[in-house]
């Protein structure tokens, strides 16, 4: 994913399941955006603030500066940079955290094989005392996923499975069930881990505290109380990439009847004491005297997850409790393997294999980004109240994870990684200069123009709002980056080398963005605008608001009522499988506030072309929200979104 474009785009959820949904609509994936780069400026220069805040101005290495120092000066300098370097990050990650109210964050950054910082910033939990350290647990999210890759990698090498049979030959306890598909390719343990054996379920939304959970197999199943669809093969195994908790899952399963232990015991005993993981576990629920190290999850809004974390029965897609320390030593194993230095888990030949891509960017486990020296591997995660970032380079010894116990939509993860870029020199860091233009006037009449809600890709919405007689990208209803007018509809950030020019059509209206940021350039179709600049109007056909509750209801209940449901596209079908959605449930009345027409603007949701999005006011949840409803041109319902605004 492109580490220079305006608006985080989720890497593995453009075209993501209902389930991946929490409660309010948003995004609760465990993919995630991912990029990084960095190399400590207190072995190769010393952090000014020209290098961190004008970072096309690079200073010389400091070991040239003081080479011909006397050797007690120089140390005192490296230590005095080392601790210089620490305040300028710790700056930027409080400024951040400040502005996106994040609660809590852990820290691991890797330098020549080694873990040369773990911190930990913030609270556990919102309001609370307790300071995350080092040692406080979060939950991984999707970054599980590479780790269980290892475990599995580690019976390929202990000859026990084999990366390219069938999976069916090696299940015991289950059976991926047989289909026409299946006769032309078969499910490889080789492509269940770079996500092109052609199995649904995109991700997991996790189990409340309190809720049941159900087993591997139900989960495998669809079955109650599991509450996503049964993973299935539904295109040609090897066609394609498409990402799939479910194929992760049907891994676990393997991997327990092959071992003949639990999974997360086999985890444990292969690859996490090994490896020096001491303080992660697979395990779900986590026992209570390890809940007691766990940091408690935040959604967008940053309210509390109810019970304070969601259980994953899913446990190599999404199941892992771990901080950033731990991460970081998953990551220098995978270094060391693939140099031979060491690594109990695979060997060198194998780990050549997982960094390979298999196909696109999709190595066995992690995605692949650049070439040669500048190849790094990284994965992201989301779980219900938590996030994560993991990222190494292949072959420099290098690296960073991040942890946050909230769910941030913004480009926080993008700007921490690009600053510890900087001061650390690592390869393909960004020294551009920021470009600074002249600002012009222009009055709010004019401004609020280019406010609204725009398709930065698919199934991920950028909000523009003007605060302050300022244009401002808004995720999670928080600021997150300025925009001044320099020009007849162009805007250009103030923190970073990026321009939006506004795209306005005959009548005057806007209806898109180009989004260009090193000569490159992403067009960003507009839905509609604001909700909050709309008052209730006359509903021009209540018989279609009538069939749009109607839907809602049948996604509410789940199960086989949307599957019959007359009003949705078979792409919403599919994805949302037999969830229930239960909070649509409670809906009672939609008020109509605004139709916009969309047609040939290239909006697609579920499959499907979207015409037109219809906004309401919904009453009977709480809080209260506003509903984004689109349509097909034939009237069909193919994605919704409850928002705050």
């Amino acid at each position: 994913m492109p580490t220079d474009i305006c608006f985080p785009l989720r890497m593995q959820s453009v075209t993501p399941a209902k389930a991946e949904r929490n409660a309010s609509g948003k995004m609760t994936s465990h993919g995630r955006y991912l990029t990084a780069c960095r190399n400590p400026a207190w072995r190769q220069g010393a952090l000014t603030y020209r290098q961190l805040f004008l970072p096309g101005i690079r200073q010389p290495p400091l070991k040239e500066a003081f080479m011909r120092v006397h050797p007690l000066a120089f140390i005192v300098t490296l230590l005095f940079a080392s601790s210089a370097q620490a305040d300028a990050l710790d700056d930027i990650i409080n400024a951040e955290m400040t502005m996106r109210q994040i609660p809590g964050l852990s820290l691991a950054i890797i330098e020549n094989g080694k873990i040369v910082r773990a911190q930990g910033y913030g609270v556990t939990e919102k309001g609370g005392k307790t300071p995350v350290s080092p040692h406080t647990l979060f939950q991984a999210g999707s970054v599980s996923k590479p780790v269980a890759a290892l475990g599995a990698l580690h019976l390929v090498e202990l000859g026990k499975l084999a990366l390219d049979d069938d999976v069916n030959t090696r299940l015991r306890t289950w059976k991926l069930p047989h289909n026409a598909l299946l006769a032309e390719q078969k499910v490889t343990l080789r492509r269940l881990l770079s996500h092109n054996a052609g199995l649904t379920v995109h991700g997991f939304p996790g189990y409340a505290s309190n809720a049941p959970v159900p087993s591997v197999v139900q989960v495998l199943d669809g079955e109650k109380p599991a509450n996503t669809a049964a993973i299935r093969v539904d295109i040609v195994p090897g066609s394609k990439v498409r990402y799939s908790g479910g194929g992760y899952t049907v891994m676990q399963q393997m991997v327990a009847d092959v071992s003949g232990q639990a999974f997360p015991d086999y985890m444990r005993d292969a690859v996490l004491n090994p490896l020096g993981m001491n303080e992660s576990s697979y395990l779900q629920p986590p026992p209570a005297e390890r809940a007691r190290l766990n940091a408690s999850g935040h959604l967008a809004d940053r309210s509390l997850v109810a019970g304070r974390w969601h259980v994953y029965p899913e446990m190599a897609a999404a199941g892992l409790w771990t901080n950033a320390s731990d991460l970081a030593r998953f990551a220098i194993g995978v270094q060391q393997s693939l140099a031979g230095t060491s690594n109990p888990v695979i060997s060198a030949a194998l780990a050549r294999q997982m960094l390979s891509p298999q196909k696109e960017n999709a190595g066995l486990g992690v995605f692949l980004h650049g070439s040669g020296s500048a190849q790094r591997f990284s994965h992201g995660g989301r779980d219900e109240g938590f996030d994560t970032l993991l990222t190494a380079f292949s072959g420099t010894g290098q690296g960073v994870v991040i942890m946050i116990n909230a769910n941030d939509n913004s480009r926080m993860m993008d700007r921490l990684t690009a600053a510890i870029g900087r001061a650390y020199h690592w390869p393909e860091a960004d020294y551009d200069v920021l470009l600074k233009q002249p600002a012009i006037n222009i009055d709010a009449k004019e401004l609020i123009r280019y406010t609204g809600r725009y398709e930065l890709a698919n199934n991920t919405m950028g909000t523009f709002d003007m605060q302050g007689g300022q244009l401002r990208s808004i995720f999670d209803g928080l600021p997150d980056e300025t925009f001044v007018p320099v020009g007849r509809h162009r805007f250009h950030s103030t923190s970073r080398n990026c321009e939006l020019a506004f795209v306005v059509d005959a009548q005057a209206e806007v209806t898109g963005v180009v989004v260009t940021t090193k000569d490159k350039a992403n067009t960003a179709p507009r839905i509609g605008p604001l909700l909050h600049t709309l008052a209730a109007r006359t509903d021009p056909k209540p018989a279609r608001t009538r069939n749009v509750q109607a839907v809602l209801s049948d996604i509410g209940r789940g199960g086989s009522a949307l599957a019959n449901s007359d009003f949705a596209t078979p792409g919403i079908k599919n994805n949302f499988g037999t969830q229930a959605i239960g909070e649509l449930v409670n809906v009672k009345s939609l008020t109509f506030l605004h139709e916009q027409a969309v047609a040939g603007r290239e909006i697609e949701r579920h499959g499907s072309k979207v015409d037109s999005v219809l906004a309401f006011h919904v009453s009977g949840i709480k809080p209260e929200r506003k509903l984004l409803v689109y349509l097909t041109a034939d009237g069909l319902l193919t994605d919704f979104d409850l928002v705050d605004d």
